[in-house]
C-alpha cells in the first residue's frame, strides 16, 4: 500500500420513499457525480490533524481509546469511537485533507459521505476486510446513534453501496442493487438552508401520532400493508393534518413499489419515470409541505425547460431539488439558474471507493 492513501464518496439523492425510512417503509435512493475526498498520510505520532481547504480550516486532535467531543457532530472523532468499539485500534495517526464538490446542508448527504469516506479510509487498515452492509451500519451508528439525532439509514447505506438502490431498513437493514435509470440528472441548490428539525416535528411526529391513534382502534394497521382507498376509514379518528399526511405516505408507498417494478424492467420509459418522480413530489409539496416557494420555482422552470420529472430532495424546508433531464440538461441548468438556483448536471455514480494517487 502507498504511504498516502486517497478514498472518495458521493452525495446522494432520494428518487423515491422520502421521508418513508423513518416509518419502516423501503426507499429508493441514487449516489451522485459529486463527491468528497479524503486524501491521508500516516505519521510517527497518534496525531489526527485535518486540513479543510475548501473552507481554509484545520482540526487536529490525539488518538484515544474513547475521544470526548468538542463539537456538535463531531464525525471524525464519532468515527474512531465507533470503529475502536468494534475492536479496532490505529497504530498511529494521520495527516488528512477533504475537498468536497457536494453542497452543505442542503440535502445531499454531505455530512453522511464524509463518515462513510471516513470510515472506509480507516477500514484499510483493518486487519480484514469490512463488507459493505457493515461499513454502512458503522456510519449509521457514528453519525445518527452516537449524536441523538432522528435520521434513518438511507444516506450512509446509499453513500456506500453506490449506484441505485432499494432498502428496508426494517426489520433489519436489507439492500437489494437496482438498474439505474438511463440519462442525466440536474440537482439545483436554492440556498436556502433545510429546516431538518422544523420538518421533522411536523411530517415524522406527525405520523406517528396518527398511527398509535390508528392502532388504538384497529391494531392489525400497517402503512405496509393497508391500501390507500382504507385511509378513508380512519378519517374521524385523526386531525386533518394527520388524515393527510397518512393520505400522503400511503401513496408515496405506492409511487415506490411502481417505480421498482419500472427499473426492474428490461426497458425502463424515461417519461413514465419523470412522471412517478412528479407524483412523487406532489405528495411532497401538497400533504407533506417540505417544499418551499423558491424550490417549487425551480422545478416549474426545470419541467418547462423540457426536464421530464423534479423533485425536492432531502428533509426539506429548503435545500436541494433536482430534476431528470436526459435530454438537453445543460438548458435545465440554466432554468434552475434563472430561477434562483445553482445547479449541477450530475449522474448517477459509483459508491465509496479508493482512488488512485
Amino acid at each position: 500500500m502507498s504511504n498516502t492513501l486517497t478514498v472518495s464518496a458521493p452525495g446522494r439523492i432520494c428518487l423515491f420513499g422520502e421521508h418513508q425510512d423513518y416509518l419502516g417503509l423501503p426507499v429508493i435512493a441514487a449516489a451522485i457525480s459529486l463527491r468528497l475526498r479524503i486524501t491521508g498520510t500516516p505519521r510517527e505520532d497518534r496525531k489526527i490533524h485535518i486540513d479543510l481547504p475548501d473552507i481554509d480550516q484545520n482540526e487536529s486532535f490525539y488518538l484515544q481509546p474513547e475521544i470526548p467531543y468538542e463539537n456538535e457532530r463531531d464525525y471524525y472523532k464519532s468515527v474512531l469511537n465507533a470503529w475502536h468499539r468494534k475492536g479496532a485500534s490505529l497504530k498511529s495517526g494521520f495527516d488528512l485533507s477533504l475537498t468536497s464538490s457536494i453542497p452543505i446542508n442542503a440535502g445531499t448527504s454531505s455530512s453522511s459521505a464524509l463518515v462513510v469516506a471516513w470510515s472506509y479510509f480507516l477500514a484499510q487498515f483493518a486487519p480484514q476486510g469490512t463488507p459493505l452492509l457493515d461499513l454502512a451500519d458503522l456510519a449509521y451508528k457514528a453519525e445518527v446513534e452516537e449524536f441523538g439525532e432522528p435520521g434513518g439509514r438511507m444516506d450512509q447505506t446509499s453513500i456506500t453501496f453506490g449506484n441505485v438502490i432499494y432498502l428496508e431498513s426494517q426489520p433489519a437493514p436489507y439492500v437489494e442493487t437496482l438498474p439505474p435509470i438511463s440519462g442525466t440528472f440536474v440537482l439545483g441548490d436554492s440556498q436556502q438552508a433545510k429546516d431538518t428539525l422544523g420538518v421533522l416535528k411536523h411530517v415524522k411526529y406527525g405520523m406517528l401520532d396518527a398511527i398509535k391513534k390508528i392502532k388504538a382502534s384497529d391494531p392489525s394497521f400497517s402503512l405496509h400493508t393497508y391500501s390507500a382507498a382504507q385511509a378513508e376509514q380512519y378519517k374521524s379518528l385523526l386531525t386533518s393534518d394527520e388524515y393527510t399526511l397518512l393520505k400522503g405516505n400511503l401513496s408515496d408507498r405506492d409511487i415506490l413499489r411502481e417505480a421498482k417494478r419500472l427499473l426492474q424492467s428490461s426497458d425502463p420509459d424515461p417519461v413514465t419515470f419523470g412522471e412517478l418522480l412528479n407524483a412523487h413530489q406532489f405528495n411532497l409539496r401538497e400533504a407533506k409541505r417540505i417544499s418551499t416557494p423558491k424550490i417549487n420555482r425551480m422545478i416549474d422552470y426545470a419541467l418547462e425547460a423540457g426536464a421530464l420529472g423534479a423533485k425536492i430532495n432531502g428533509s426539506g424546508g429548503g435545500g436541494c431539488m433536482f430534476a431528470y433531464a436526459p435530454e438537453k440538461p445543460e438548458v435545465v441548468a440554466e432554468a434552475i439558474e434563472r430561477a434562483g438556483g445553482k445547479s449541477y448536471i450530475i449522474t448517477i455514480d459509483e459508491g465509496v471507493r479508493l482512488e488512485n494517487n
